[in-house]
């Protein structure tokens, strides 16, 4: 059977770790994994995570299964988080949520189920989009798109051509958004182009599906749910994949869901058990550890409020490493702009390099990020980000 089998190339973030682990320079920088880093260069676990989890194993009395969807409680709290405790299709019972194996597997559960009830249907994607996007959907049969979005030499949102490019979508496609903190390139619309997106949405009648990985990293909770918000007032249905990941920097839980809102009660109970086949098909029952910690931390307000505290936190470190980066860019006499950093928001950003810059900051200087020079600005500290600029300089 395996005879025939050839090597599958290994993902480029995936060998750019490796690559980092197996140098030996001690100023080595890796500028490439998609995780949080704070000054220290660690990726820690947030106190009101160690206190949940204290109290989940405390109270915990089984390890028998919980069902398809999981914990019901996370499914709720984490629905009233994005689209708000007093929203109106909350109100009308019009929002399904199933717990997911993070939110790579929200995506895939996704995908499938745009499978299974519109099998024709096309899925455009942003131009940039997070390089898992263009295997997710093709692996579940789905023909893919994609629309114009950033514009590399500005480093700036192509608005009025995606809006052009959208307007000759229909009831037929799904658009693929990211709720904010846009992955990899740093650039998301403000709230009046959301407006005008979201009412195109309504008009042309294609289903919005909306990513959200960083909720919070941008401009604040309920600063960043406002996308989902928005369609979820003018469209009569859409798709939503989020992750805790980053925001509850439980990464290795694996904590995710995926939510269906629906004309009315009915249909959306309809496609719940179409989630559910799917999830049965696929991984059958999902991990609740990292779903029952952040049932306890959103239905406690201490816990919350903590929460809330350390995701701000994280997002103020990073806004002010952009600053800080664009500054010492300027101080070190490097005439190419690099003031966009500050305007963007959330872990990424594109620097704007070539292939052969970014391999001498490699092969010279022992800094690692992919070709396309997407940067985690959360990698940088006190301890590094002098060394990379001169780095950077060099390379220029």
């Amino acid at each position: 059977m395996f005879d025939h089998v050839n090597a599958v190339p290994p993902d480029p973030i995936l060998g750019i770790i490796a690559a980092h682990a197996a140098d030996p320079n001690p100023k080595k920088i890796d500028l490439g994994i998609g995780v949080y880093r704070d000054e220290q260069g660690d990726t820690p676990i947030l106190e009101c995570v160690k206190k949940a989890e204290q109290i989940l194993d405390s109270t915990q009395t089984t390890k028998s299964y919980l069902g398809p969807p999981g914990v019901k409680g996370f499914n709720s709290a984490i629905t009233e988080l994005i689209f708000g405790k007093d929203s109106a299709v909350l109100s009308d019972d019009r929002v399904r949520t199933v717990q997911t194996p993070g939110g790579t597997g929200a995506l895939r559960v996704g995908a499938d189920l745009i499978k299974a009830v519109t099998p024709d249907a096309t899925v455009w994607m942003s131009d940039p989009t997070w390089a898992n996007h263009y295997a997710i959907f093709p692996a579940a049969g789905l023909k893919t798109e994609i629309y114009p979005y950033f514009d590399g030499e500005k480093s700036a949102l192509r608005f009025n051509d995606m809006m052009d490019a959208l307007r000759q979508r229909g009831p037929d496609d799904v658009v693929l958004y990211h709720a904010c903190c846009h992955n990899p390139c740093g650039v998301s619309p403000n709230p009046e182009q959301w407006e005008a997106i979201t009412d195109l949405a309504a008009e042309r009648g294609f289903t919005p599906m909306i990513d959200m990985a960083y909720l919070g990293f941008e401009r604040g909770i309920e600063e960043d749910a406002l996308s989902v918000r928005l369609f979820a007032e003018k469209c009569p249905e859409l798709i939503l994949a989020s992750s805790c990941s980053k925001n509850f920097a439980v990464y290795r839980e694996r904590v995710g869901a995926i939510s269906v809102m629906g004309k009315n009660s009915e249909k959306a109970a309809n496609v719940l058990t179409v989630i559910n086949s799917l999830t049965r098909q696929n991984y059958s029952m999902p991990p609740t550890h990292g779903t029952g910690i952040i049932d306890i931390i959103l239905h406690d307000e201490e816990l919350t409020e903590l929460w809330l505290s350390e995701v701000t936190g994280m997002r103020n470190r990073i806004n002010g490493l952009r600053k800080t980066l664009v500054e010492k860019i300027h101080t070190a006499g490097i005439e190419k702009d690099f003031s966009f950093l500050e305007r963007q928001s959330g872990m990424f950003s594109f620097l704007g390099l070539s292939v052969d810059q970014v391999t001498r900051l490699r092969e010279e200087f022992s800094i690692y990020t992919v070709n396309s020079a997407r940067v985690n600005i959360a990698s940088f500290n006190d301890s590094n980000i002098d060394y990379f600029v001169g780095a950077l300089r060099k390379v220029l």
